[in-house]
């Protein structure tokens, strides 16, 4: 079957960035701020006794207006992501950024009434019908009020984040699109590459004299704009240490954890764990090394792909049927949601300029339904980012029905369905090898997630920790930032690498996102609490239910409870964490195993 590589939009807006659907959206969702705005003024909580309907038509209200701007902006984004000249896009999302700012705005006052509430009106309110769904999410929201500021503190912080916490998030996008780099070809022809482009090149196969070459010009190119990119990243580090501070805490990891509803123990246990198994890695990196005909491997190597013999290389169609197949492997309706995503165009995949570099997967919480953006080359790389976003949007569709609080998931257990299908692929592709040398390679390619996860990601973690310790005491020059990446990527990789990449800090998007604080961990977490998962599913016949179980509660209690629930581990112990490494090391032991002779 033939798929599309490029994504439908029109079907959630027509007529594009100037679509006048998005138009009057925008107008409803303004009117709609005015009324809830009313409805929440008229609410005194110390002074009225809470009428359950009255107040579940609150809760409805605010959650209809969230739905509505997350659908305009996930639109706007989309567009502005496949068409990253187009300047169009930039004014429509600063419109959506104001209405997003006033229901933060109205959110702030909500929390704080929820906590004038008695602690017995506030468990008799929750245990109504129409709210229990919500139950845990308005707990949540209590808790969070107990350290809110007066409301005009508050929304006089929200209206400074538009043009400065936000703002200088925008402005990191405006100067990547400005980032070019020089490639020569193998006919010895220049090109000039956008950071999206010259990122796919460096995954790509080629001579690792050229790569290197290519790695040379992309730290150049991020080293002319270092100035503007550390000014950018103090800023928004900057603002988020000053609201910290302005909320009570000095400790910059509270927020983080808060966000991903997990613990500090269980995150000290976790890279406890990843810091004592990175031997392992660093074996299989030495191994590599040599099957690339180097004697010390570079920072660009890491995510070479290897060529052994014939490259396994898939068309798009070839991909998309191969991760529909396998997704039915291990739950039907994964593998229906697949198709009928691939069938109706939520995928953008086109190799083309013009994009921004990346992928992700973004929920259309009105039209129940994703969009994925990628950018598709044939490699077995693709095939795996392909099936990581799909595995996102099943676990967005299995909860669709659910209130959209019950929706809002963290991102450490949302990179968790996304990696179980990234492993559910991987796995099967291996399997599905012709030959010792293609096993090889396609074991490679599924070890860049371990290698992401244990090294790189732990990487980010201790150069964003340190980068936050440096700040607090004043601003950090670009230089400074160079250095703490450069020890935070040393300290990781044990040293191991020949060459490093110390503009890392300003290549990476992650570290630029203004609502999403330590864009690191998270993922390390997905990716070991899915290998745990996935352990447990190929050794029960009723995973599929167990499995959405376990998706629809994501956003209903903590991590720890979680996963002491469904999989019945305890995150703050090692022994659950060590059972996805044995899996790690599996495939490390068939990798050595099948590469000695070629050694």
């Amino acid at each position: 079957m033939h798929y599309s590589e490029t994504w439908d939009l029109d079907s959630i807006f027509a007529g594009g960035i100037d679509s006048p659907a998005l138009t009057a959206k925008i107008a409803t969702i303004k009117q709609q701020l005015t009324t809830t705005a009313d409805l929440l003024i008229k609410w005194h909580a110390t002074a009225d006794t809470p009428n359950a309907d009255w107040f579940a038509q609150l809760v409805d209200s605010l959650q209809t207006i969230q739905a509505g701007i997350d659908q305009a902006t996930v639109f706007v984004v989309a567009f502005q992501s496949a068409n990253a000249s187009d300047t169009k896009a930039a004014p429509r999302l600063n419109q959506l950024y104001q209405l997003d700012n006033q229901l933060t705005d109205l959110m702030t006052r909500f929390k704080k009434r929820l906590v004038k509430l008695d602690n017995a009106t506030f468990e008799t309110l929750i245990k109504q019908p129409a709210l229990q769904a919500v139950a845990f999410n308005l707990t949540e929201m209590r808790k969070q009020g107990l350290a809110l500021l007066d409301d005009d503190t508050e929304a006089l912080i929200n209206n400074l984040a538009l043009d400065g916490f936000q703002g200088w998030s925008d402005h990191y996008d405006t100067l990547v699109n400005q980032i070019e780099i020089p490639y020569i070809d193998e006919h010895g022809v220049t090109h000039t590459l956008s950071a999206g482009q010259a990122q796919n090149m460096l995954a790509a196969a080629m001579p690792n004299a050229q790569r290197a070459e290519l790695m040379r010009h992309w730290e150049q190119a991020w080293q002319q704009q270092a100035a503007p990119l550390a000014d950018t990243l103090n800023h928004l580090a900057g603002f988020r240490l000053a609201n910290y501070r302005a909320h009570g805490t000095d400790d910059y990891l509270q927020k983080p954890l808060e966000l991903n509803r997990m613990s500090q123990a269980t995150l000290d246990t976790m890279y406890q764990v990843v810091a004592d198994n990175q031997a392992m890695l660093l074996s299989y990196l030495e191994r590599k090394t040599a099957l690339l005909g180097k004697t010390q491997i570079d920072w660009q190597d890491i995510d070479a792909p290897l060529s052994l013999g014939t490259a396994p290389s898939q068309t798009y169609d070839q991909a998309a049927e191969f991760v529909i197949k396998n997704f039915r492997q291990f739950s039907p309706k994964m593998g229906d949601l697949a198709q009928y995503a691939l069938e109706h165009q939520w995928v953008e995949a086109a190799n083309r300029p013009n994009k921004r570099p990346g992928g992700y997967m973004e929920n259309l919480p009105e039209s129940h339904e994703s969009r994925i953006f990628m950018t598709f080359t044939g490699s077995p790389n693709d095939t795996a980012t392909l099936a990581h976003e799909l595995g996102h949007a099943f676990h967005g569709h299995v909860i669709q029905d659910l209130p959209l609080w019950r929706q809002d998931y963290a991102m450490n257990v949302a990179e968790t369905a996304s990696t179980f299908a990234e492993l559910i692929v991987a796995d099967a592709s291996v399997k599905a090898a012709d030959n010792a040398k293609e096993k090889l390679t396609l074991l490679d390619a599924k070890m860049q997630n371990p290698l992401a996860m244990f090294l790189d990601i732990r990487a980010r973690y201790l150069f964003e920790t340190r980068f936050y310790e440096a700040r607090q005491q004043g601003l950090v020059t670009a230089d400074e930032l160079s250095q703490l990446m450069l020890t935070a990527q040393q300290d990781a990789y044990g040293n191991a690498l020949g060459t490093y990449h110390p503009m890392f800090w300003a290549s990476k998007l992650h570290f630029y996102i203004s609502d999403v604080p330590f864009y690191n961990f998270p993922y390390t977490f997905g990716y070991l609490f899915s290998l745990g998962i996935y352990a447990q599913a190929k050794h029960q016949p009723d995973f599929e239910g167990r499995y959405i179980a376990l998706l629809r509660d994501t956003a209903n209690m903590s991590t720890e409870e979680l996963a002491a629930k469904h999989l019945g581990v305890d995150l703050t112990k090692p022994a659950f964490w060590q059972a996805g490494v044995a899996l790690i090391k599996r495939d490390i032991d068939e990798f050595m195993a099948l590469s000695a002779p070629l050694i």
